[in-house]
């Protein structure tokens, strides 16, 4: 890692788990409040940027990255362990909110959708799409409420409901689309962008 002011930064780092659970956690502190810089942490996957800012009446705890295929990878790997380990005599392995989408292809699998908007407790985590269909991923918390209706927003801005299906905790929505939104509520309607960033 490195920093572009590291006379007023201090870095360090320091280990947690051991073997495959091992982990690196960066430390970084600022000596006084008003300060900016950036920071690049270079992986044997992945290079990192960030623009640090300190501030005297707040800090940030933890800043971790999430990363969506590879979630897919190990859910995939744990549902075949999970039913290997169960004869047919036995009970079935219970559905996970996950498992309503099997026979999708990881490999095939394109997270290119940007989440913008309003914050209401069903604002999707993520959406992807395996070429055909697009995906959109809720939180749990979805079935404590009314679900949002989906419409796809044209290049002309014209907005049209969509044919989709709700499996679990997933929208399945039978096209492409570049722009959609998930809209509820009439006097205040909450509303939230799901883009497209690359074709």
């Amino acid at each position: 890692m490195s920093a572009g002011d590291t006379e007023n930064w201090i870095l360090g780092d320091t280990l947690s788990g051991e073997g495959e659970t091992e982990q690196v956690h960066i430390l970084v502190k600022p000596i006084k409040s008003g300060l900016t810089t950036n920071l690049i942490i270079t992986t044997s996957e992945r290079v990192y940027h960030a623009e640090l800012t300190s501030y005297r009446e707040t800090y940030m705890a933890a800043v971790s990255w999430r990363y969506p295929r590879q979630e897919l990878i190990s859910l995939s790997k744990s549902l075949m362990t999970k039913a290997r380990s169960f004869s047919p005599a036995m009970s079935k392995v219970a559905p996970t909110p996950h498992a309503t989408l099997e026979g999708l292809s990881v490999d095939a699998l394109k997270f290119r959708y940007k989440i913008e908007g309003d914050t209401p407790h069903w604002r999707p985590l993520r959406a992807f799409d395996d070429g055909r269909k697009v995906y959109i991923q809720f939180p749990a918390r979805i079935d404590q409420g009314e679900a949002p209706p989906l419409f796809v927003v044209s290049s002309e801005g014209e907005t049209q409901l969509v044919n989709y299906r709700v499996k679990g905790r997933y929208y399945v929505v039978d096209r492409l689309f570049a722009r959609a939104e998930l809209r509820l509520g009439e006097k205040e309607q909450q509303v939230v962008r799901i883009d497209r960033t690359q074709s």
